[in-house]
Formats: C-alpha cells, structure tokens, sequence
C-alpha cells in the first residue's frame, strides 16, 4: 500500500502468485497517479464532471488508521478528509475511508463516502482494479452477457447490448455496463478471479490494446496484453448524499 491515493499495488493469495499488474514504468512521483493496482476513483469517475479526469483521490495522500485481525482476516484502514486543496477542486467537505481486507485466498476492498458538511453533493466512484493476466487474447470475462452498456471506445454516445455470454479480449476494450450483475468471473486458460460487488451498481471492463497502450507512457512495452481492468463502478447516475448521509460500496476478488 501507498498513501498517495491509498493506493494498493500487488496482492498475492495464500499458496499463489501475483494478480494484480502493476506497470514496470508507473511513475512513482507526488501528483501522478500509478499505473495499475488498484487506483481509488473519487468524487468523480473519468471525464464526467469539471474535475480532473478520475477526480483528485488517486494522487491524495491518505492517513493510515491502523489494521484490524478476525479469525480468517487481516485490514487495514485509510482515511481522506477534505482540506484546502481538495476544496479548491470540490468545494465538499467529506470523509472517505477505505478497507482493504485480506484472507487466504480473497481479497477485499470498500470504499465508505460520508457527507460531513452543512450541504447535499452527489459524487462518481470506482475502484479501477488492475489484473494481472498471462495472455490478454487468451482471457474472458463471463458474466455480462445481455448486460446495457456505454461503449467509451467509441465516443460513449450510444448504449448496446452485449450479445455473447462472455467477453473476448481481442482488440480495444473501453465499456462501462451499467446495473451489473454482481458477480463475474475473469476467466484464463489455467486459472480465473472472480470479482463479486457490493453497492457500486455498474462496471468497467478496460485494455487500452497495443495503438492506445503504445501511447501511454506510463505502460510498459506490450504491457496491454498482461492486464485487464475489471473495475467496480458508480458511474452512470451519480450518487447524492444529504448532509450526514453515507454510502459504500466493496469489491471482493477471489483467486482460483
């Protein structure tokens, strides 16, 4: 973990290996956010808004508020308040805590938003998750089948309708589907990760591929074919929340 963004980079379960894909030249600098893990997307998801793109908490630095044991699980807490500099951006004041929880073979991450000022807001969310994969052509994420979404890739202007059960890894890959099952499961030839949320209502399937992946620097060489971003998402009705008033929402990844 990182406190800049409470930005978590590499999780490895019980008895396995690495699943999270973390760019060989992600910058490592304050203000920038880091490419892969598991980027925290708050108060506003990609362009949707005034603010800068996936809003301010990626690049925050965030206070740790110490770990907790259970008899199957270890986590551990950060905190972001609002302050000057995020009130120059969005002018809210807020608590954001986020949970990252450990056991065996599962991880799990919430993200809690509370309004702690005298006025409503609403806000967009996302925990951008970035899993590694050995083979990107030779991935599928099942479970989408029949699921609305907006297609990114192509301007984001219209929804479709996913026709095939399951999703192929073949080219440029940019859709957020919109009330998303809860369950899915990123599938590969020898292994899958099931990715199971809670409260975030929509869900972001992303590979840049090779033109678009070429073009950030940020990603290393050919990097577009050992990930795919399989993002828990509140971002196609913004949520409000009344002074006082919460949300969270969670995503759990379990390995097999």
């Amino acid at each position: 973990m990182y406190l800049q963004g409470a930005h978590l980079t590499s999780w490895t379960p019980a008895g396995g290996e690495e699943r999270l894909f973390l760019s060989r030249t992600a910058e490592f600098r304050a203000g920038v956010a880091l490419r892969g893990g598991v980027p925290v997307i708050f108060p506003q998801f990609s362009g949707l808004g005034p603010l800068p793109k996936h809003g301010f908490a990626r690049v925050s630095a965030w206070e740790f508020a110490g770990t907790d044991t259970c008899t199957a699980c270890v986590a551990a807490k950060f905190l972001l308040r609002d302050s000057a500099a995020t009130r120059a951006l969005w002018p809210h004041a807020f608590l954001a805590e986020l949970t990252v929880m450990l056991g065996g073979p599962w991880l799990e991450i919430a993200l809690a938003v509370t309004n702690t000022g005298p006025g409503a807001f609403d806000f967009t969310a996302a925990l951008h998750t970035y899993l590694r994969v050995a083979e990107a052509r030779a991935t599928v994420v099942e479970g989408l089948g029949g699921v609305r979404y907006r297609d990114e890739a192509a301007g984001g202007d219209t929804e479709r309708v996913q026709p095939e059960p399951a999703l192929t890894l073949d080219g440029e890959v940019d859709r957020l589907y919109l009330n998303a099952p809860r369950t899915v499961v990123v599938r590969e030839p020898e292994r899958q990760v099931e990715s199971v949320t809670t409260g975030f209502p929509d869900l972001v399937v992303w590979n840049p591929w090779a033109e678009r992946g070429a073009a950030l620097r940020d990603l290393e060489p050919e990097g577009y074919r050992r990930m795919v971003c399989v993002e828990a998402a509140a971002a196609g009705t913004p949520v409000p929340l009344a002074p006082d008033g919460g949300w969270c929402g969670s995503q759990r990844l379990t390995a097999g």
